[in-house]
This record gives structure tokens, sequence and C-alpha cells, in this order.
């Protein structure tokens, strides 16, 4: 390990698009509870693609509070309560990925749920970091 997190690629896999199939990395471990696409006023915002992007502003931000950025994710698990409404804004949400989180792609498990606990929440994620020594 060279003090950053490391991407486990199995040779003769096909490279995934958009998530690692796992991350290897050493320190001090963060863990995120699930995020949702609320600003700090608890106000949604609209459609399914703005609150993704607002859940991933706000792990961001608790991510900030251990001195961690968007490079120190190793896992993110998504929540989406409309499967074909997550595969219909795929393109859309791909953009609104990046544009938070750049070029980093830990590894990740979507799961398509029937409710989250907020009624308007289209999606929760939840992250785990790992900061290095």
């Amino acid at each position: 390990m060279s003090g950053k997190l490391d991407i486990l690629q199995p040779p003769g896999w096909p490279a995934p698009r958009g998530y690692s199939n796992g991350i290897a990395g050493r320190g001090r471990v963060v863990l995120v509870g699930g995020q949702i696409g609320w600003d700090e006023q608890g106000r949604f915002a609209e459609g399914f693609v703005a609150q993704a992007e607002q859940a991933l502003r706000n792990i961001l931000a608790v991510l900030a509070e251990a001195g961690a950025g968007p490079e120190h994710i190793g896992r993110l698990t998504w929540f989406v309560v409309d499967m074909a409404e997550y595969r219909a804004c795929l393109p859309e949400l791909g953009r609104a990925y990046r544009s938070v989180m750049g070029r980093n792609f830990p590894a990740m498990a979507l799961l398509g749920i029937s409710a989250l606990a907020e009624p308007d929440a289209r999606l929760e994620i939840e992250a785990t970091a790992i900061l290095p020594d």
C-alpha cells in the first residue's frame, strides 16, 4: 500500500465502468451514515439526479469534518426507491457524479428498495472512507 487507496482488479476481468470491484487501504476509517438529497435546511432537491448530487455533496461535507475528501472513499452503497428512474437518468447521473466526486470510483453497491424513512427522498447513499496513516 502506498498511503492511498489501491484499486483491486483481478487479472482478466473486464474493467468496471463508474465503480471499482474492490478497494484496499490502511488508516483511519470514517463511516458516513446514509445521506439523502436535502440541503442544510432540510429542503429536497428536485428530481433523482439533483437529489443524488446533493446526497454526494452531503457525504463530502461529513467527510470534510474528518479531513477527508472523495479520494478517500472506499465504498458507496446506494439505496434507490425506483430502479427504472435510476436507469433512465444514467448519463445525466454520471455527469453529476463526476462534478462532485471527480474521477474517484470506489467499490459500490446499488439496491432497489420499497421506501426510505423520508417520503420525499428518491435515494440514500452511505459511504466508507479510509484516511491513510
